[in-house]
């Protein structure tokens, strides 16, 4: 029997370690700093909300039963749901449209355009609600006489719902967009026209793939504005019972007839949906980047 030699035997070669992070002590001014962050974050962000679900269970799952046993309430979340979908529908479309535009394209008055899309962010909901009435109500309004005696009703409809909603969300899309955008550069795009892709190949093949999580979380963001949106709203629904009330005006309506356990059973709902798409998105990101 051949003896075999013990230098021909394989050699396994241990992967190299990564180095240990050393703790080093942190200075009390990083300690300050941290105890500031979160007791800013605690006292204007986490309390309330946590307080906004204890009142809501103050009597068990009463209120919560009793709302979506309404038949009101639930016309307006149903409401809600719709105009907050349909604005993220548009807002993706038409954000991820105008990223392109300002990332790729040079033209005149881009700077002009880039402001403009920020002013939703800088101006207060009432007044994009009291633009919109000027712009397109049934009564003195420039496009809206027109509108109506075609049949198709925007205030005081869904359709000045979708409008109002999708304006004040629009930049969400947008900035998250962007800045991948720029990130990401043009050398693949470029690449792939030369092999003879055409502009959609490129688009749904090189460019949706790169920006798509940061499409993703502007899509949950616009999301969770469209579900909470309240100034805007209230000025073009008229707020007919059954309607064109949505779910905030409903809060609204139930704390300022005292009933304000209905009130925070529906301001619990729509945070809870708010904070349950945030969770899914953080949670599943970080997996598909390490991917």
């Amino acid at each position: 029997m051949a003896e075999t030699n013990v230098a021909d035997r394989p050699v396994r070669v241990a992967p190299p370690r990564a180095p240990r992070r050393r703790w080093r002590p942190k200075s009390p001014a990083t300690y300050l700093m941290r105890l500031v962050v979160v007791t800013y974050l605690v006292l204007l962000v986490a309390w309330p909300v946590v307080l906004v679900g204890t009142h809501t269970f103050d009597d068990g799952l009463t209120s919560v039963r009793e709302i979506l046993e309404d038949p009101d309430v639930t016309t307006a979340l149903r409401l809600t749901a719709l105009v907050a979908v349909c604005s993220v529908v548009i807002n993706t479309v038409f954000g991820v449209g105008m990223s392109l535009l300002l990332v790729r394209y040079q033209f005149p008055g881009k700077r002009i355009l880039s402001a403009l899309i920020d002013l939703p962010l800088s101006v207060s909901p009432i007044v994009v609600g009291v633009a919109l009435v000027l712009v397109y109500g049934g009564r003195d309004g420039w496009f809206g006489p027109a509108l109506e005696s075609a049949g198709f009703q925007v205030i005081f409809a869904t359709p000045g719902l979708v409008m109002a909603t999708a304006f004040v969300a629009l930049p969400l899309v947008i900035r998250e967009v962007v800045p991948v955008l720029e990130e990401i550069g043009t050398e693949q795009e470029q690449a792939a026209r030369s092999l003879g892709a055409s502009s959609a190949q490129t688009f749904w093949r090189i460019t949706l793939p790169a920006i798509k999580w940061a499409v993703v979380y502007g899509v949950v963001l616009s999301m969770a504005r469209s579900l909470g949106e309240f100034g805007a709203v209230k000025v073009v629904s008229g707020n007919v019972l059954g309607e064109t009330r949505t779910a905030t005006l409903v809060v609204e309506e139930k704390y300022l007839n005292f009933d304000q356990q209905g009130a925070y059973a529906v301001a619990f709902l729509l945070a809870m949906v708010s904070v349950a798409c945030i969770v899914i998105v953080a949670i599943i990101r970080p997996k598909e980047e390490k991917r």
